[in-house]
């Protein structure tokens, strides 16, 4: 039996790369759940207290993710409760729009603490996670 490392919110609009990354996540002792939009989010933090946030950009709207990461980072806003849980932001953005970001150059813009460009191999993805959950947020 596979020892349970705690619960990662996939914030997700796309079931087939949900169910990617569930499979990927629970064969490495993660539980997961997912949320399609903003107002899932909120609802799932809430409900499962998770350890880490898988968080695409585009969802109802192009810029929905950057939003839910504004919520969790800004004081007073509904998610700031939650501003210690580390956020990966995986996204197609830059090859969908010619975008690219990082945290380091863009923390006021994305308050996130990893950006990984889809796809994702799952052991780039897997090391994140670890570096992430092993390090806390600082």
């Amino acid at each position: 039996m596979i020892d349970k490392k705690g619960h990662i919110l996939v914030v997700e609009d796309d079931l087939d790369i949900f169910e990617a990354v569930r499979i990927v996540l629970e064969a490495r002792g993660f539980t997961t759940s997912r949320a399609k939009n903003r107002a899932e989010t909120g609802t799932e933090i809430e409900r499962q207290r998770p350890v880490l946030i898988i968080l695409d950009v585009i969802l109802d709207t192009e810029t929905e993710g950057f939003q839910i990461a504004y919520d969790l980072r800004t004081p007073g806003r509904s998610l700031y409760a939650f501003h210690e849980v580390p956020i990966i932001m995986m996204t197609a953005i830059g090859q969908l729009r010619g975008m690219q970001f990082s945290p380091e150059k863009d923390e006021a813009f994305l308050p996130v603490d990893a950006f990984l460009e889809k796809p994702v191999p799952p052991s780039v993805l897997m090391a994140e996670i670890e570096r992430l959950i092993a390090a806390g947020r600082s």
